[in-house]
């Protein structure tokens, strides 16, 4: 007996992306008055209410010019997001898209000038970024796209024969390791 499934609905883009912070104030100077994105909404509540567990929090939403949104979780005891142990610290992180490369330098200075340590202007041929950390710990990724869009369709159109051959190179390795 086979079942049928709906094809999946369509994703429309991001709502918000979040993430626990240390200090909803420091965090809220951070995005609104360096990074410029307006706080749009907060929530104080004391359960979750997916859950129905007693921990009081605010959830902050700042917004993007999209209408999408990076959110925060304060739960008042002054304590930010660990670090995943086992990745390194440049994996994990967010990348927002700005329109120019005048725009990436300006935010740099910007940046800079607020005393937050900025790694580049890094050149990944298809995008140009840089990076820095939020009060937070959280690794945030500025970046302007450069490539043209015939370019941009052509990794599309190897996106999976690549990945397939990373899979197939990585499956190998991992069962030649493995003990007889």
């Amino acid at each position: 007996m086979s079942i049928h499934l709906e094809p999946p609905a369509p994703v429309l883009g991001l709502h918000h992306f979040a993430w626990r912070c240390r200090d909803a104030e420091e965090t809220r100077h951070f995005y609104e008055d360096i990074l410029g994105l307006p706080l749009v909404h907060v929530i104080r509540l004391d359960r979750v209410p997916s859950t129905g567990e007693y921990c009081p929090y605010v959830h902050l939403f700042f917004e993007m010019a999209d209408g999408s949104n990076i959110a925060f979780f304060d739960l008042g005891d002054g304590t930010a997001a660990l670090a995943s142990p086992n990745t390194p610290a440049w994996v994990n992180h967010i990348a927002l898209r700005l329109a120019t490369l005048e725009q990436l330098e300006t935010m740099k200075a910007r940046l800079t000038h607020n005393g937050v340590e900025v790694l580049g202007v890094t050149d990944h041929h298809f995008v140009r970024s840089i990076y820095f950390f939020d009060p937070n710990g959280l690794r945030v990724e500025l970046t302007v796209p450069v490539a043209p869009a015939e370019e941009l369709a052509g990794y599309r159109m190897r996106a999976r024969p690549v990945l397939d051959a990373w899979t197939a190179e990585k499956n190998k390795a991992v069962s030649e390791t493995r003990p007889a």
